[in-house]
């Protein structure tokens, strides 16, 4: 599985760790998800991860924002989402953190038919329209792959 982001915000950027602000709900979602002790530490987070053959990554390389939100993002440079999927066959399902991720992984992947793409609600603290609750019910999805 290979789990997109658009472009690390402010905290994660000066963290060097995806998902850093603190109230951002990926890693509560993913210890759920993956029924895992939830840790603080960095390493054995992505470790998790690794454990369960999921990536990370975005799909944006480099763009111009101030703050943190997707709505502010210029100059956008795309990572090229379809040259990593050829390097890894293996990855079956794409699942897209937020609109703007879901939006952008449709014009990179427009003619790749292999791999199924999903939008999921954005674990950022600035998308509050759903609560944790339902936000884990979308993105339990990711059991199917396991």
């Amino acid at each position: 599985m290979l789990i997109l982001g658009t472009m690390p915000g402010v905290r994660s950027l000066q963290e060097q760790q995806y998902y850093a602000h603190p109230h951002n709900l990926f890693w509560r979602i993913m210890f759920a998800v993956l029924e895992e002790q939830p840790t603080a530490d960095y390493g054995e987070k992505l470790g998790i991860l690794r454990r369960n053959k999921i990536a990370l990554w975005d799909t944006i390389e480099t763009c111009t924002r101030k703050g943190s939100l997707d709505s502010a993002i210029r100059n956008e440079e795309k990572n090229d989402v379809a040259q990593l999927l050829s390097e890894f066959p293996n990855v079956r399902a794409v699942f897209c953190n937020g609109q703007k991720s879901y939006k952008n992984t449709l014009k990179l992947l427009v003619e790749d038919s292999t791999v199924r793409i999903f939008a999921m609600p954005s674990t950022s603290p600035a998308y509050a329209v759903m609560s944790f609750d339902e936000k884990l019910a979308k993105w339990s999805i990711l059991k199917n792959f396991l």
